[in-house]
C-alpha cells in the first residue's frame, strides 16, 4: 500500500523512477550495506520538530542531523528530533521509520541537507523496511520543493 501511493504520484508527475526491493532493514546503513549502495546516496527521512511544527530533515544514510546547525540555518528557535509516539499517525500508509521524504504527500516541509545534492540520483525508503526508490535528484527536488541547508554531519567510521 505505501508503494502504491509514492509511485501513482510519480506516476502522475511522469518521474522515472526504480523500485528496489531488499532484505528486511530498519535503519539506512543497514539498508546500504544490504543493497551495496553507497550509504551518501541513501536518502534517510528524519522527523524534527521545528518550532512546534513537525517537519522532514533529510540526510544522507552515511550523515546525522545536526540540531542545532539546523536551528541556526533555519533561524528557528527551537529544533528538536521527533519520537515516533508524535508522528506515527502521520503517515498512516508507512511502516513507522520508513516514510519517504515527500513532506509535501504529508502536509510537512522538508529540509534537505546540501550534502546530499550532490549525486545525481538518490534512494529513499518507499515506506516500507524492504523497498526503496531510485530516481534523479533533479525530480525529487523540483516535486517536493525542499528547503536545501547546511545541517548534517558525517557520522564516525
Amino acid at each position: 500500500m505505501p508503494l502504491k501511493k509514492l509511485t501513482e504520484f510519480l506516476d502522475r508527475n511522469n518521474i522515472e523512477y526504480i523500485v528496489i526491493r531488499h532484505s528486511l532493514a530498519y535503519n539506512a546503513q543497514r539498508i546500504a550495506a544490504t543493497t551495496h549502495i553507497p550509504g551518501k546516496e541513501i536518502a534517510k527521512t528524519v522527523i524534527v520538530n521545528i518550532d512546534g511544527r513537525m517537519a522532514m530533515a533529510v540526510v544522507p544514510a552515511s550523515y546525522m542531523v545536526n540540531l542545532s546547525l539546523l536551528r541556526d540555518t533555519s533561524g528557528a528557535r527551537k529544533v528538536s528530533l521527533a519520537s515516533e509516539m508524535e508522528f506515527k499517525d502521520r503517515f498512516p500508509n508507512c511502516e513507522v521509520g520508513a516514510m519517504p521524504p515527500f513532506g509535501n504527500l504529508y502536509d510537512m516541509e522538508v529540509y534537505v541537507a546540501e550534502s546530499l545534492i550532490d549525486d545525481e540520483e538518490i534512494y529513499f525508503n518507499a515506506g516500507t523496511h524492504t523497498e526503496l526508490i531510485r530516481m534523479f535528484y533533479a525530480d525529487f527536488e523540483r516535486l517536493v520543493e525542499p528547503v536545501v541547508l547546511r545541517f548534517s554531519k558525517a557520522l564516525s567510521a
